[in-house]
C-alpha cells in the first residue's frame, strides 16, 4: 500500500518496481514485555546496486521458506551466475558493470512471478526463491526464461552489450531442508553447468559432491605442483610434408602427481582455466619451452599453445616478452596456438594483443580450425602464420568424403592466403597421402609421433 508519494510500503523479501521519486524501507514489528513497538529500518543496509535482497537477506527468506515445508510448502532455489561480466568489468568499467548488474536484476524479476523472491549474493551472482504453490511452470521452464531475459543484448550507455548465465537449481526438501545445504547443493549444480559451457542449466545431484570435492582437491593441488616441480614438458613434431623434414616441435604439459600418478590434460587445464590457475601454469609453460629450445645445438621453433584466460590477463604481452628477453629464443623461433575461442570473449582486444605479438616477429598460429563458427572470419581479420586443421577432419578421413572435402577446401585457402595448413591427428600413412594430395603443408600426429619427452626427438630428428 501507498503512504505517500515517497514513501512504499511492502512485505519483506518481495521484488518490487521503485517510484522514480521513491525510496524503500523495511518495517520490523517487534514486542517487549507489554509494549508493542514499530522500528524503521532503512533498506540500504540490506539491499546493495540492484535494490535486491542481499545474501544475508535472502538466507532469511529460505529460512521462513524452510519453516513451512512441514506444511508440505516445498520450494525451489537458483543460483544464476552471469558469463561474460568479468570481461564488461575489466573493458567498460565497474560503472558501466553496475549498470549492467542493476539491468540484468530488473529482467530477472521480469522473467519471474510476483510472489517470487529474487538476490544478489555478491558480484555477479544472484538467487532466485520460488514456491511450489506459486509454480506454474516447471524449474526448468523458469530457468530457460530467466537465460534467455538475460541473454538479450543490453543497451547501455552506447555499448551493446552481451552476457549470458548459467543456473544451478536444488530442490527442498529433497535435495535438503537446511539452508546452507540447499544453497551450497545449488552452488554444486551452478559450478557444474560453468564448467559444461555458457547458458547452461543443471540441476544438483548427489555425485556432483564427490566430483566436486575430487575438483577442488585436485585445485588446491595445482597450487603447489609447480613449486613441487611436478610438471614437465612432452613435446610433438610438426613434419613439413614437401621437405621431409621436421619444422617445429609443439610444446604439451603432463603432471606426475605423488599420490595420484598421472593426472589427464582434460582433467587439470580447463579446472586450472576455471580457477584462474592456467595463468601462472601457462608462464610456466612458456619459459620452460622456450629454455629448452634454446639449449646448444638445438634450432627448431616451439609452439606453445595459448588458454583464452591467458589471452585475457593484462600481462600477458609483457610476461612473452620477458621470457623471450631472459631465455634469448628469437621471437621467429616462438609460435603461440590460439582457437577460436580464445577470441569469442573480445576478439577486438584479442587480435590487437596477437597483433603487437606479431609485429615482434612472435609466429600465431589459429588452432582447431573447422570446429568453429567465425573461423574463417578471423582469417579475414589477422594475418595468421599458420593454420591447424581440427584433427576431428583428419581422423578417419579415408572413410568419410565430407571430411577430406573440408581438408581441401581449408588446405585452398591457406594456399590462397599464403597461409601453411597443418593436419592434426595424422595417424597412418594412408591420411598422411590424403593430406598431402588435399594440399596440406605439414603434418602432426601419431604416425609421427606421440608427445615424448625432448630427448626421444633429439635422437629421433635430429631437431
Amino acid at each position: 500500500m501507498s503512504l505517500s508519494n515517497s514513501l512504499l510500503l511492502v512485505p519483506p523479501h518481495r521484488p518490487v518496481a521503485i517510484p522514480s521519486d521513491g525510496y524503500l524501507t523495511r518495517f520490523h514489528h517487534s514486542k517487549n514485555n507489554a509494549n508493542c513497538e514499530w522500528d524503521l529500518q532503512d533498506l540500504d543496509s540490506s539491499r546493495d546496486v540492484t535494490l535486491l535482497d542481499d545474501r544475508q537477506a535472502f538466507f532469511d527468506a529460505i529460512d521462513l521458506a524452510r519453516a513451512e515445508l512441514a506444511e508440505g510448502n516445498e520450494f525451489t532455489l537458483y543460483c544464476i551466475n552471469l558469463d561474460r561480466f568479468k570481461w564488461v568489468n575489466d573493458t567498460l568499467g565497474h560503472q558501466i558493470g553496475d549498470k549492467v548488474l542493476q539491468e540484468v536484476a530488473q529482467r530477472i524479476l521480469h522473467a519471474v512471478s510476483p510472489g517470487d523472491i529474487v538476490g544478489r549474493l555478491g558480484g555477479d551472482e544472484f538467487a532466485l526463491l520460488r514456491k511450489s504453490e506459486e509454480q506454474c511452470v516447471s524449474p526448468r521452464a523458469t530457468a530457460k526464461r530467466i537465460i534467455e531475459a538475460i541473454s538479450s543484448p543490453l543497451e547501455i550507455d552506447g555499448h551493446s552489450i552481451h552476457v549470458g548465465a548459467c543456473i544451478g537449481i536444488s530442490l527442498a526438501p529433497i535435495d535438503g531442508e537446511d539452508a546452507q545445504d540447499l544453497m551450497r547443493h545449488a552452488d554444486l549444480a551452478l559450478f557444474q553447468a560453468k564448467a559444461e559451457g555458457r547458458n547452461v542449466i543443471r540441476f544438483f545431484e548427489p555425485e556432483m559432491r564427490t566430483r566436486v570435492d575430487a575438483q577442488r582437491e585436485l585445485a588446491e593441488e595445482l597450487d603447489q605442483a609447480i613449486e613441487r616441480k611436478e610438471f614437465y614438458l612432452c613435446y610433438q613434431p610438426v613434419l613439413d610434408i614437401e621437405a621431409n623434414s621436421v619444422t617445429s616441435l609443439e610444446a604439451l604439459v603432463r603432471w606426475e602427481h605423488p599420490r595420484l600418478g598421472m593426472v589427464s590434460p582434460d582433467d587439470f587445464i580447463p579446472l586450472a582455466e576455471q580457477t584462474g590457475q592456467i595463468v601462472e601454469l601457462g608462464a610456466w609453460v612458456l619459459e620452460q619451452a622456450c629454455r629448452d629450445a634454446t639449449a646448444p645445438g638445438r634450432s627448431y621453433r616451439v609452439a606453445v599453445n595459448v588458454s583464452p584466460v591467458q589471452l585475457r590477463n593484462r600481462k600477458f604481452v609483457s610476461t612473452v616478452f620477458c621470457v623471450l628477453e631472459e631465455t634469448g629464443l628469437p621471437p621467429e623461433r616462438l609460435e603461440l596456438e590460439i582457437t577460436e575461442s580464445a577470441l569469442i570473449e573480445d576478439a577486438q582486444l584479442a587480435l590487437a594483443i596477437l597483433r603487437e605479438l606479431r609485429d615482434c616477429g612472435v609466429r600465431i598460429a589459429l588452432d582447431d580450425f573447422g570446429t568453429g563458427y567465425s573461423s574463417i572470419t578471423y582469417l579475414r581479420k589477422f594475418p595468421f602464420d599458420k593454420i591447424k586443421i581440427d584433427r576431428s577432419l583428419v581422423t578417419g578421413a579415408h572413410e568419410n568424403f565430407e571430411s577430406i572435402a573440408l581438408v581441401r577446401m581449408i588446405a585452398a585457402l591457406g594456399n590462397a592466403l599464403e597461409v601453411s595448413t597443418t593436419a592434426e591427428g595424422v595417424e597412418s600413412a594412408c591420411e598422411l597421402d590424403l593430406v598431402r594430395e588435399a594440399g596440406c603443408s605439414h603434418i602432426q600426429g601419431y604416425y609421427l609421433s606421440k608427445p615424448v619427452p625432448l630427448a626421444n626427438l633429439v635422437s629421433l630428428f635430429n631437431v
